[in-house]
């Protein structure tokens, strides 16, 4: 009978451990849901920006090629063997200065034969004029004479613009560049020699479409470099085509600008923008704080957070009140039991810290997020114009959209400014 009763003792004690384990994991595992389900993911930190009316600058931008105002590639105008180039790369050259000399001999021996017989025809007319004053001529011999002196007059003419047809000149002043003969090569009319280039002032041609063509006039300031962010050339438009491209609808414009430190080169690639009236209290924030989707364009604009409902504490049961009410009795009698030794003071002071950290954090104001889809308008200098969708005063996010999402607490940092190079940041 007394081994009847240890077994069944020891039995109900194991299935008295087998319910604690089982029971001890069941509130495990709620516990853990519990705690996830109401768990806040922590603070993204974001960097953000004030809307605020600014002024505004609007402009048409373009893509455009650099020429010269004034260059052409120089040609010989007869045949001949090169007898001496008077010229090197890269020389600034003057109006008329000879260039490129072409063999004229036979040329200069031609003039010098028509000038001797020019000078006899001369004096033949002289003569016959004489012959007449004095009674003895006729008129038709004085006629003869006289034709004969203009021809001879004109070929000396034509054999002189053929031996000056020898001789290359510069058309203007400028820049010469690479030579393209050698001394002793034939050369037949039409052959290219040289190029010369004014690089003083340049002309830039671009196309924009009609839509933009009310807004452009002559007179208007353009500038333009090898980048947006890089604009160091301004000019003024000079022209612009009165007719529409039927294929491409756009319309043509010339502009020109200076260059007197020869930076820009003919044929070169640029970017431009035309200039127009500034406008006021345009709202715009950075490029950066647009995202972009198959849904729209929207940015985050950062909100008070709202108090959560339910927040308070559920006050505590009858029952729950009164065991803490005896935990704390006991709890106070236990220093009374050992009052003969030394008061510890150091646990009481580490939760009184570690309680004000809460407290402090609890007296910041939370901010979340929410999004909000726009509607763009113009860009400038890195900035977006926002027609719709935002107003004067609202915190804009700026950096750090990548892994946000709509409701989500944030934490503002705008130590680091997006909108501007990191060197910048790191001088200032």
């Amino acid at each position: 009978m007394k081994r009847f009763f240890i077994i069944a003792g020891f039995l109900l004690l194991l299935a008295l451990v087998c319910v604690g384990i089982v029971g001890f994991n069941f509130m495990r595992d709620a516990g853990i849901k519990q705690f996830f389900a109401t768990m806040k993911p922590p603070a993204a930190t974001v960097s953000t920006v004030i809307v605020k009316p600014a002024e505004w600058t609007p402009g048409v931008e373009a893509i455009g090629t650099v020429n010269a105002v004034r260059g052409v590639d120089l040609t010989v105008e007869t045949s001949g063997i090169v007898k001496d180039i008077l010229f090197h790369a890269n020389q600034k050259v003057a109006a008329d200065a000879v260039l490129l000399q072409l063999d004229d001999a036979v040329e200069k021996a031609d003039l010098v034969a028509q000038k001797a017989q020019a000078a006899s025809d001369q004096a033949a007319l002289t003569r016959a004029i004489e012959l007449q004053r004095r009674g003895v001529g006729t008129d038709a011999t004085l006629d003869a004479a006289r034709a004969a002196a203009d021809a001879s007059a004109a070929q000396v003419n034509k054999l002189q613009a053929v031996l000056d047809q020898k001789q290359l000149s510069a058309p203007f002043g400028g820049t010469v560049g690479i030579p393209r003969i050698d001394i002793g090569q034939y050369l037949a009319p039409g052959n290219s020699v040289v190029t010369i280039q004014d690089l003083d002032t340049m002309r830039v041609d671009f196309t924009v479409p009609e839509q933009q063509l009310p807004l452009l006039k002559i007179g208007q300031t353009i500038k333009l470099g090898s980048s947006l962010a890089d604009m160091s050339f301004a000019g003024s438009i000079r022209g612009i085509d009165p007719k529409i491209d039927p294929a491409s609808r756009l319309v043509s414009i010339r502009g020109e600008v200076a260059n007197p430190e020869g930076k820009l080169t003919p044929g070169q690639f640029v970017q431009l923008r035309v200039e127009l009236p500034q406008e006021n209290n345009v709202i715009s924030v950075p490029q950066t704080a647009v995202t972009t989707s198959l849904y729209g364009d929207y940015v985050f604009v950062v909100q008070p957070a709202k108090p959560a409902q339910g927040a308070a504490a559920a006050p505590a049961k009858p029952d729950e009140q009164k065991a803490g009410a005896d935990k704390a009795s006991g709890d106070t009698a236990k220093p009374a039991d050992g009052a003969s030794k030394p008061a510890d003071t150091k646990p009481a002071d580490k939760a009184a810290g570690d309680a004000a950290k809460p407290a402090e954090a609890a007296q910041q104001p939370a901010l979340t997020i929410s999004q909000v889809f726009v509607k763009l308008g113009r860009r400038n200098n890195g900035m977006v114009e926002i027609v719709e969708g935002l107003k004067d005063g609202d915190q804009v996010v700026t950096a750090g959209q990548n892994r946000l999402f709509n409701g989500m607490s944030v934490a503002v940092d705008n130590t680091i400014d997006p909108s501007k190079s990191a060197n910048k940041q790191v001088q200032q």
